[in-house]
């Protein structure tokens, strides 16, 4: 089950990368969603994918059984959603009044501290 979730993560981060490198805020956007439940992903399968044994640490002993599930990174996740929701919701306002204010999502498009008299710096190598 593990392979199967590091295929899957990898495809996340993969997708994640493509998308905020794109020139449009609205794929950056998406990228970002796409990196922050590929992260969440990430520290859910470290803490062991298992349902069998309750992460309980039983009577006279110090630590956790080897099989349990490790707590720790499912609470992780919950503060991680939490967060990234609100960073994702501060990102799409900040695209939407971008876009009301420029009429556009293309990131070339939006260059308003350079001079419009002059060349533009180079667009790639």
């Amino acid at each position: 089950m593990e392979t199967l979730f590091a295929i899957l993560i990898g495809m996340f981060f993969a997708g994640a990368v493509y998308l905020m490198l794109s020139k449009y805020t609205v794929r950056i956007l998406l990228g970002v969603a796409l990196l922050g439940n590929a992260v969440n992903l990430l520290l859910f399968t470290s803490g062991r994918l298992t349902r069998e044994v309750p992460p309980i640490i039983a009577a006279g002993e110090d630590v956790l059984t080897s099989s349990a599930a490790n707590p720790l990174p499912q609470a992780l996740i919950l503060t991680a959603i939490v967060i990234s929701f609100s960073f994702f919701a501060f990102l799409l306002v900040l695209t939407y009044r971008a876009f009301q204010e420029l009429g556009t999502d293309d990131t070339d498009e939006m260059r308003l501290a350079e001079p419009r008299n002059e060349p533009l710096p180079p667009m790639g190598y």
